[in-house]
């Protein structure tokens, strides 16, 4: 069992014994053992190890192709200019690079075998966890540790969790950091008395008031939509009534100017 586990499992057996009336039950699994008994699993990971028997054994003809250049060259080097060795040399670390970023692309720490390893993983995995959900919430378990991960706890009953107490403290803390006056000082200390039941409650109420304020806010730039929307349609008959007005009287101008004209016309 790894140090960080037993740690962990000293901390909640002191626990237990503060708070005899409630004793906590912890369980742990191997995942190891799992996955050399899951026959899926073991069939997938006999491919991925032929593959990377293929991977190892490419990587190895790349850098044996590079030593047996380098060789080569130390052999002929007596007889070649000082040009074709700088050309060789050059060849030579090319291919070099070449077999190192092979190297990487297969075993590095975002490389093939890593990827194809936690998906070939990923499906026990999440079947370990659905079975481990069950088994705790069947048989009471407080916690459920995985002895062969680093990560350690894959269960934990939700009544230990103290995320939102944390939370609690650093917003506190950040909150107190902004505070000047004093009636905000005392304020916020009154906050701080509530347990985090009656502090959801206190927020629970914020937030309906501010969804009332939201509703009553949104009720009222609708309505000053549709006001202004009437607005714009009376503005704009107005306009209309008054362009046709306009171009009658224009008319009558026109018709008046039209026939003195004409009866001028006459008498001349």
């Amino acid at each position: 069992m790894n140090k960080n586990i037993f740690k962990i499992l000293i901390i909640l057996l002191s626990v237990s014994a503060l708070h005899a009336q409630k004793s906590i039950r912890v369980g742990y699994i191997d995942m190891e053992y799992i996955l050399e008994n899951v026959p899926e699993y073991q069939e997938a990971q006999n491919q991925l190890d032929n593959r990377v028997q293929d991977w190892k054994k490419e990587a190895e003809q790349k850098l044996q192709k590079v030593a047996d250049m380098r060789q080569k060259l130390d052999n002929e080097r007596a007889l070649l200019t000082a040009e074709l060795i700088e050309d060789r040399e050059e060849e030579i670390s090319y291919m070099e690079q070449q077999a190192r970023d092979y190297q990487q692309k297969r075993f590095g720490p975002n490389g093939d075998y890593i990827i194809q390893k936690k998906q070939l993983v990923r499906p026990v995995q999440d079947q370990v966890f659905a079975a481990v959900q069950e088994i705790a919430k069947l048989r009471n378990f407080d916690f459920i540790f995985d002895r062969t991960s680093e990560i350690g706890m894959i269960y934990a009953d939700q009544q230990y969790d103290v995320s939102d107490l944390v939370l609690r403290t650093i917003k506190r803390t950040a909150n107190r950091e902004q505070l000047e006056g004093k009636e905000e000082i005392q304020e916020m200390e009154k906050k701080e008395e509530l347990s985090i039941e009656q502090e959801e409650q206190l927020t629970e109420r914020e937030q309906m008031i501010e969804q009332r304020k939201k509703e009553r806010d949104s009720l009222a730039a609708a309505r000053k939509k549709e006001y202004d929307s009437i607005r714009s349609a009376k503005q704009a008959e107005f306009e209309a009534r008054r362009k046709r007005i306009l171009e009658e009287r224009q008319r009558k101008r026109d018709s008046i100017v039209q026939a003195r004209q004409q009866k001028n016309d006459t008498i001349n």
